[in-house]
């Protein structure tokens, strides 16, 4: 393997932990911000810091892991990969989460309430499923 596919390893598993990071935080900045008072200190506290988060990590980290991914796929043929195509379908799962995050970040900008701070709380586990499962398909490659 050459020395240009390591380093493009590394950035795909950095980038891809970096967005990890911002998909286990957000939820738990979601749950505090829906136990806010509309209109307080705390609550525009929360907006800032869940744009930034978005907007300087979360983001970038997600399209960093997908293009890099993507090159990588490319220059080792592993498209036809069974395993690499269940690990597709664990990234479009992330990808839904963190687009559904997004929404759900407008929505609190305009001092809405879209969810219940329960609920932020059990969906905190779905991108954990499905790291483990894009992680258990890479390192495993069982078919």
């Amino acid at each position: 393997m050459s020395s240009g596919v390591l380093w493009l390893k590394s950035l795909h598993i950095v980038a891809f932990a970096a967005w990890m990071a911002a998909l286990w935080y957000l939820p738990r900045l979601l749950v505090y911000h829906r136990d806010a008072t509309v209109g307080s200190d705390s609550s525009e506290t929360f907006k800032l810091m869940e744009q930034r988060l978005l907007r300087t990590i979360a983001r970038p980290a997600m399209l960093i892991a997908i293009l890099a991914g993507i090159v990588l796929a490319s220059l080792q043929g592993f498209w036809v990969a069974g395993w690499l195509h269940a690990k597709l379908l664990a990234v479009l799962g992330l990808m839904a989460c963190h687009g559904l995050l997004e929404v759900d970040v407008r929505r609190f900008a305009e001092d809405g309430r879209p969810r219940t701070s329960r609920w932020y709380r059990v969906f905190n586990e779905a991108p954990t499923v499905l790291f483990i499962i894009a992680v258990l398909l890479v390192v495993m490659k069982p078919f």
